[in-house]
């Protein structure tokens, strides 16, 4: 066996810890018993310290020099060697047993955010996320800090991206946003948007088969994923041939579960297209955190918010609720697209939801660069959504409660929403380029032109390159704003007649 032989046989082996690790999160998130909780911690703690003793075994980190001084390797192979030696540097700096601490800590916060949510009480979620971001803090001066402390956990999720880099972006996109936010709410107070019977409610039965049907229609593939019910909804690509995606229902609004499931369905898209022949190693892995919610926000709301879109589906929505009101695709269209402030981060229009995205980056940058005591976490909350909303948070659910990503230990995930919305608009405008009018092609109900522009450009790349090297190879340009804003602007003042 080569070098480069055995390197990618403990990569793999590596990879698969992993993805055990996952598919005993989606169980632990959908089917496992409330009495399954301690074992389940104990069995992911075991796994994370034995996936970190592999990364950070020496032998590991010899191959890793050798091969990085290898020229006759490809670029597929230098993409492996290059991130295996990021992640073995990383990893080397923390002790297998905080490893297996985290993991296990994780497991509990997860099972104690779930009932405080449920019972939108803070008080207990407390003690666990303040054992969250204590043990956080310590992993930052294990990784040691360069910048900022929190910079250390932006770069987790979008490597090299800091608050040096996000400050100014947040900064430029609410200054086009509020403006146009303030023009649509006026527009409202003349002509306010349709909304669904308030008397109506629509079965859980009737949104499960006509998500099925819109989630196939996009290209998913059942006989390699399924669908499940769970607190917050989440995509997880387990192995080759298996990728899980998860929705929740409300029988008074089934756009909930209908945008729900075509976000968590672009996740799951870019899962299934990811190279087979590179399985289990980094360059078979999604690359970031913000490609990857390019990938759920393109589907969700630059195809299904459209009334091109609901030309198609329509008809499927009527089969399932007879007795909703005689709506256009032009009325769907509508109710789906109503800008209105509200306390949902997962259910918020275009306009806001990147606001929803800068207040939690705001109150993380607190936490992790000024000691925001956890205690005052939902005071400084409810006041903040108040000062940017214009809303009185009634209760901790609709308030710091409603992401999952904290019981995770997931500080630093939620700018990668953003990134994601401006890659899809990037992405989307790169696509009409090249295949024309994109609303007559969703029209025809055969998305497939779609998919098959996405698949070679992004999903089959993997971690061959950069974030922003594959969003510059599959459109052209480097990222950029723009696109989004001229896209968000431009689509919201011909939804509402602004000047």
């Amino acid at each position: 066996m080569d070098d480069y032989e055995e390197f990618i046989s403990r990569v793999k082996d590596i990879h698969k810890i992993g993805a055990l690790q996952g598919h005993l999160g989606w169980d632990q998130e959908t089917i496992m018993p409330p009495n399954g909780a301690q074992s389940r911690g104990e069995i992911l703690s075991w796994l994370a310290k034995e996936q970190h003793l592999r990364t950070t075994d020496p032998k590991l980190g010899e191959l890793v020099e050798k091969l990085s001084n290898d020229g006759s390797l490809n670029q597929d192979q230098k993409s492996n060697v290059k991130e295996i030696k990021r992640r073995f540097e990383k990893a080397s700096k923390l002790p297998s047993e905080f490893v297996a601490e985290f993991a296990k800590t994780k497991s509990e916060a997860l099972l104690a955010w779930q009932q405080a949510r449920s019972e939108s009480n803070f008080d207990l979620f407390k003690p666990k996320l303040q054992k969250l971001i204590d043990m956080t803090k310590q992993k930052i001066e294990y990784y040691g800090i360069e910048t900022t402390s929190y910079d250390v956990l932006l770069d987790e999720f979008e490597v090299g991206m800091t608050v040096e880099d996000y400050d100014p972006l947040f900064d430029g996109l609410k200054q086009r946003l509020v403006p146009l936010l303030q023009k649509i709410m006026k527009a409202k107070e003349t002509n306010p948007d349709p909304v669904l019977p308030k008397e109506m409610t629509f079965s859980i039965e009737g949104q499960t088969e006509f998500c099925t049907k819109v989630s196939n229609a996009m290209g998913f593939d059942f006989e390699g994923g399924r669908m499940d019910i769970s607190t917050h909804p989440f995509s997880a690509g387990l192995w080759p041939g298996d990728t899980r995606f998860t929705t929740r229902f409300d029988e008074k609004d089934p756009f909930s579960c209908l945008y729900a499931v075509m976000h968590e369905t672009g996740h799951a898209l870019y899962e299934q297209g990811l190279s087979r022949e590179h399985s289990f190693t980094p360059r078979g892995d999604a690359v970031s955190l913000g490609v990857h919610e390019s990938q759920s926000r393109f589907w969700e709301n630059q195809i299904g918010r459209t009334p091109s879109f609901w030309h198609v589906t329509l008809p499927w929505f009527k089969q399932q609720f007879p007795d909703s009101p005689d709506w256009t695709p032009e009325d769907l269209n509508k109710i789906a697209n109503s800008v209105t402030p509200g306390f949902i981060r997962v259910e918020a229009d275009e306009v806001t939801y990147n606001l929803h995205v800068m207040l939690r980056y705001e109150i993380e940058k607190k936490i992790f660069n000024e000691d925001l005591a956890v205690e005052d976490l939902p005071k400084l909350w409810d006041s903040m959504f108040e000062e940017w909303f214009g809303l009185e948070v009634p209760n901790d659910t609709k308030g710091c409660l409603q992401d999952i990503h904290w019981s995770m230990g997931a500080f630093g995930y939620f700018p990668t929403y953003t990134l994601g919305n401006l890659y899809a608009s990037q992405l989307l405008q790169a696509m009409s380029n090249d295949l024309g009018d994109i609303d007559a092609i969703i029209e025809s109900g055969d998305w497939s032109s779609l998919l098959d522009w996405l698949r070679p450009r992004i999903h089959q790349e993997g971690s061959k390159w950069t974030p922003s090297e594959l969003i510059e190879n599959a459109t052209g340009m480097p990222p950029s704003p723009e696109p989004f804003l001229n896209y968000v602007e431009e689509k919201y003042s011909n939804l509402y007649n602004l000047e």
